[in-house]
């Protein structure tokens, strides 16, 4: 007689779980790919640690930064340590490796840089790092691609017509007096940027506090240290005689605009021309520009430029000195202030309230 026999399924073995590490790990990991694309492609915040732009960013300002506006840049630099920029956070350590450098490319946004506004982007002139591990900057844009740029007596003119000023723009004066003053005398006026010198004090302020000033009984005057026209200016971009108060007329590279090389157009455009176009075989050679061996009479740009300037105009390392940006370097528009800290403030008073969440114009 055949005996039957019932053969029982084993139960299922449930899945092995994931220790409490291997979940954090995993949720870190997310956290991290999720903050690097955010950062990239949408928004990321930065700090003003200097007082090129005073009054309209502070220094210890923290601003918000959009990419959308312009269109994000895909990365030249894919060997770095996420969420970071030039070195590993706290120390000296290099966060990127230049080993592998790929082309930058730039999503579409939907705006286009204006005239006024501000801007963040990677400072162009520094060649020791890549350009998308360069030192982040922020200026105001005061002329775009195609435009002709001159300053006269500080008034930004573009193509004959005056720009308008920003409202908080400063300049810088010497304000006569026999008087100590106390910090709080200024700290009442919102005036930062100063040093006391023989005879009285060096400060950096809008024109219409400096006129506040030199009512005052006790200051004897309050002059504005403006240059000359014709003083070269050491350090200046451009010839000879220009300087921060009287500058050009200069021309603004425009891409497929052609321009004719001369000895007076050569030191204009001879960085474009050998740094940031990417030409593979260019060079100059007693006064001349060759391309591929050959001299050349003239030069079709290959991207825009921008021309950018700080609004504190007489305390601001701009286009003035190192020339244009071009618009590779270009990283986003700041949108508004999100927190502000006033490092040389009382601990009470650390925080400036009135302008977190301050939208920038």
């Amino acid at each position: 007689m055949m005996q039957l026999r019932f053969w029982k399924k084993k139960p299922a073995k449930g899945a092995a779980r994931k220790s409490a590490l291997r979940e954090w790990g995993n949720a870190l990991m997310f956290a991290v790919v999720v903050s690097t694309f955010f950062r990239w492609a949408t928004f990321e915040a930065y700090a003003i640690p200097t007082s090129s732009m005073e009054k309209s960013m502070l220094v210890g300002d923290r601003l918000f930064v959009s990419k959308l506006h312009y269109g994000p840049r895909t990365s030249t630099t894919p060997l770095q340590v996420p969420l970071t920029h030039q070195t590993i956070w706290g120390t000296d350590l290099p966060a990127y490796s230049d080993a592998l450098q790929l082309e930058s490319l730039r999503l579409p946004g939907f705006s286009e840089i204006r005239r006024n506004d501000p801007v963040v982007f990677n400072l162009p002139v520094e060649d020791e790092h890549p350009l998308d591990q360069r030192t982040h900057y922020v200026k105001r844009c005061v002329g775009i691609a195609g435009d002709t740029l001159e300053i006269r007596s500080r008034q930004v003119y573009l193509n004959g017509q005056p720009l308008d000023n920003p409202e908080q723009m400063q300049y810088a004066y010497f304000m006569s007096t026999d008087k100590v003053l106390q910090p709080k005398f200024f700290q009442e006026r919102a005036i930062t940027d100063l040093y006391p010198v023989p005879g009285g004090y060096m400060l950096h302020t809008t024109p219409a506090k400096a006129q506040a000033l030199a009512s005052l009984d006790f200051i004897r005057e309050v002059e504005l240290q403006q240059m000359q026209a014709g003083d070269t200016e050491p350090g200046i971009f451009g010839h000879h005689g220009w300087n921060r108060d009287h500058y050009g007329p200069l021309y603004i590279p425009k891409q497929g605009a052609t321009v004719a090389i001369t000895p007076e157009t050569l030191p204009l455009y001879e960085k474009i021309i050998l740094s940031y176009e990417r030409n593979k075989n260019a060079e100059v050679r007693n006064g001349r520009l060759y391309l591929n061996g050959q001299e050349t009479k003239s030069y079709t740009f290959r991207q825009n430029y921008y021309f950018m300037m700080g609004d504190n105009r007489h305390n601001s390392l701009d286009s003035r000195y190192w020339g244009f940006v071009p618009e590779d370097h270009i990283v986003g528009k700041p949108l508004f202030t999100w927190f502000s800290v006033d490092d040389k403030a009382p601990l009470s008073e650390k925080v400036r309230w009135d302008r977190v969440f301050s939208w920038i114009e």
